[in-house]
């Protein structure tokens, strides 16, 4: 996906549904639970269309790459990782209360370490965080 451009039209507020969706899978994220951040938000996906559909697979594409990296596949990791990143590109630093520049940067570190060398599973207390901000507006 092309890198976000603020001259394109406005992106789409979510639905409550995914919004809450969203919150749930950000907290089994934020505890390690990737695979179950994975399946809450498919959930939503599967009925989403338009460019958040695109927002949310590229979460579930980050959650899957933290997935594999914790069962010790770097392949995967590494493809999920990259695929997820690439797609939340084309979002702004906030999007959906989340600060999408900063899980960018974290994965982005984790991409280029897996690429690296290989690592065992990390402490979750290293990995990326989906965070939210308050919208300013």
């Amino acid at each position: 996906m092309s890198p976000y451009d603020p001259e394109r039209p406005a992106l789409p507020p979510l639905d409550p549904e995914i919004e809450e969706a969203l919150r749930k899978a950000a907290a089994e994220f934020n505890a390690g639970r990737f695979f179950e951040c994975h399946d809450t938000l498919e959930e939503v996906w599967i009925e989403t269309h338009g460019r958040s559909r695109l927002f949310l697979q590229g979460l579930i594409q980050v959650a899957a790459g933290f997935y594999h990296l914790g069962n010790g596949n770097r392949v995967g990791a590494g493809r999920q990782l990259h695929r997820g990143i690439q797609k939340l590109l084309g979002y702004p630093e906030r999007y959906a209360g989340v600060d999408l520049a900063s899980l960018r940067r974290t994965s982005g570190r984790w991409l280029a370490r897996i690429e690296a060398a290989p690592l065992p599973p990390p402490p979750i207390e290293e990995l990326p965080k989906i965070r939210f901000v308050e919208e300013k507006g």
